[in-house]
């Protein structure tokens, strides 16, 4: 069934590079609204056994970003929707670097160079965690959706920075999220 551990093993590391999709969970100190974010487009990377990180697309909010900077708190999780069953749970503390900041440009390498990129989020991982997934359905994944970076496309730098100004500015919940 499931097991604790402290990092992140070759076996699993090779299985959460075939994985389509994953999920993001972080929440504010206050008690406020837990944010469930699903993510795809090859954006999630393991850097080493205790380190993973992803590309942040453009999007209507900004509640990841908001809630590491505030508290640092984040759980990547990722499902086998093929295959064996299994549930990965990553833990740890996020950090981010955004467009614009020398770290962002550093680890910006590592990605597909997708239209609407605003951040890296890196995870330094304090546990992993597995399970059963006994009860995830079995899917085919069909294709990715373009349509998220096709209006990203369609924005251009100069309206993803105004978009970026009035929507990202701050979560749902007022935690100040992308600055300026």
């Amino acid at each position: 069934m499931g097991l604790m551990l402290e990092r992140l093993d070759a076996k699993l590391t090779r299985w959460i590079a075939r994985q389509p999709m994953f999920f993001v969970a972080t929440a504010p100190s206050d008690g406020g609204r837990v944010n469930l974010s699903p993510k795809g487009h090859d954006t999630l990377r393991v850097l080493d056994e205790s380190t993973v990180a992803y590309l942040d697309l453009t999007g209507s909010g900004v509640e990841t970003i908001a809630h590491i900077r505030e508290n640092g708190r984040i759980t990547v999780m990722l499902c086998a929707f093929w295959g064996p069953p299994l549930i990965v749970r990553l833990s740890g503390t996020g950090e981010v670097a955004v467009v614009g900041e020398p770290a962002f440009e550093e680890q910006r390498v590592l990605f597909p160079d997708l239209p609407g990129s605003r951040a890296v989020v890196t995870v330094h991982l304090d546990r992993v965690q597995t399970s059963c997934g006994y009860a995830v359905p079995r899917m085919e994944l069909v294709d990715e959706r373009d349509t998220l970076l096709t209006w990203a496309e369609r924005k251009g730098d100069d309206g993803l920075e105004r978009y970026r100004a009035k929507k990202n500015a701050e979560s749902v919940d007022g935690v100040p999220g992308l600055l300026g």
